[in-house]
């Protein structure tokens, strides 16, 4: 846990004896299981209690955040993935032990001991299966893997089984590297090779690698320039960013189309940013979230620029967009064997199947793949071509899933919102009475 640096040794006595309390609470709403967490504020926390959550696939519907002073009070709307309250003791029981810890269990990093390949640069069509093909050739078994693309961007971060052979290291850096590089990305394309002992949440990770990209300033991707704004299923997020001048805080008021892990998408990206999240509330109709928060820096200062402001706006667009852009998802589950990913991805860029999201995992000896696939303009892939490709790699072991909402990979160039919408801040503001704990 990361401490304010204005903290004295006593204040910190005060954080550790002051662990946080957890109630949960399937009384009080009848749709969802509450759970409240209250104790002295530590920076970074809201986003580890989110990840608890996610991590468990839990939605959350709505979401209150409140601080004052050196305390908080967070209370999260909560049902699983089926849309049910908590029942499952040792799910609760988990929730509870992670969330009162001092630093919360994470169940969202790769396992240690493994290698970790992170790979950074300008995306294409086929890349990741030459990718895999390079990792095959070098003998070296993918055993987990998170894949996503946005803006013409792709960051992977790949655990393979341990390397400590230097030359070998040495090797593959320099295949990849070229590969990454190709003749377009000799500055950015970028890759880094480390003990999973030092990688943090993956997804985070991956976050924080798209962040260090820019990928929110590239212009839109080449692979979906063919696509029409009619095709999209969704507007994009709208996000606005006001300050509040006499409570010297900055308002984001966001609201997008509602999908798993939002918030921890949006949370994460404001903590990487190093913005502090002081009050929030979240709020989902329908297949609708709107999300408030009320932020300053770490320096405890507003937004001050209103170059700063677009890069806000952008900032968050990107983190809702990157695991929004999607396709059709086709699961794999086979056995595991040496060049299984290769072979599998070289027949998707065979068939012109575009890559925009992978998850890959391994237990024992069984593969257990997800691929959001479109076509080569980044389109919904046609039904021939995706029953091809079945055909081709194994029609029980490669399945379509169609439970997943397919999304348009191709953003609208981003606009800024015209007005702010001050709906919810009389919301906020009544809640918790924050005029009175900010007073």
């Amino acid at each position: 846990m990361e401490w304010p640096g204005s903290l004295d040794e006593y204040e910190k006595l005060v954080n550790r004896i002051n662990t946080p309390r957890v109630v949960i609470d399937n009384a009080v709403c009848a749709t969802a299981t509450l759970v409240k967490v209250d104790s002295a504020r530590k920076r970074g926390f809201l986003l580890e209690a989110i990840q608890v959550l996610t991590d468990l696939k839990l939605s959350i519907n709505k979401a209150y955040m409140s601080s004052d002073g050196r305390w908080f009070m967070d209370v999260f709307h909560v049902t699983d993935q089926f849309g049910y309250k908590l029942t499952d003791e040792s799910v609760i029981s988990h929730i509870e032990k992670s969330l009162a810890a001092t630093s919360p269990t994470r169940s969202g990093s790769f396992s240690d001991g493994l290698t970790a390949l992170e790979l950074t640069g300008t995306d294409r069509l086929g890349l990741l299966s030459e990718v895999f093909a390079v990792l095959s050739d070098l003998r070296c078994n993918v055993v987990e893997g998170k894949v996503w693309t946005h803006n013409g961007r792709i960051a992977s971060l790949i655990a393979v089984d341990p390397i400590e052979n230097s030359q070998t290291i040495n090797i593959i850096e320099t295949r990849l590297q070229n590969l990454l590089q190709g003749q377009n990305d000799i500055r950015s394309a970028k890759l880094a090779i480390s003990s999973l002992m030092t990688v943090t949440h993956a997804e985070r990770r991956l976050h924080q690698m798209m962040f260090e990209d820019r990928d929110y300033a590239h212009a839109t991707s080449t692979i979906s320039s063919g696509v029409d704004e009619a095709d999209c299923e969704s507007p994009p997020p709208s996000v606005s960013v006001q300050n509040w001048v006499d409570r010297e805080y900055s308002i984001v008021n966001i609201q997008c189309r509602d999908r798993p892990k939002l918030l921890f998408d949006i949370v994460c990206t404001l903590t990487d940013m190093d913005y502090v999240v002081f009050h929030g509330t979240i709020d989902t109709v329908g297949d609708q979230a709107r999300q408030e928060f009320y932020i300053r820096h770490a320096d405890n200062t507003p937004i001050s620029s209103e170059a700063e402001r677009q890069r806000v706006i952008q900032c968050l667009q990107a983190s809702i967009e990157r695991r929004s852009s999607e396709g059709i998802r086709l699961e794999l589950c086979m056995p595991d064997g040496h060049g299984l990913l290769s072979n599998v991805t070289r027949t998707f860029r065979e068939n012109s199947l575009y890559i925009s999201r992978a998850d890959i995992s391994t237990e024992g000896n069984i593969a257990s793949n997800v691929f959001y696939v479109t076509d080569a303009a980044g389109r919904l892939a046609d039904q021939k071509t995706i029953e091809s490709v079945r055909e081709k790699v194994g029609t029980s072991c490669l399945k379509v899933n169609y439970t997943h909402p397919s999304t348009c990979t191709n953003k609208p160039s981003f606009e800024k919102p015209s007005t702010y919408n001050k709906f919810s801040i009389g919301g906020l503001v009544s809640y918790l009475g924050l005029i009175r704990s900010c007073s």
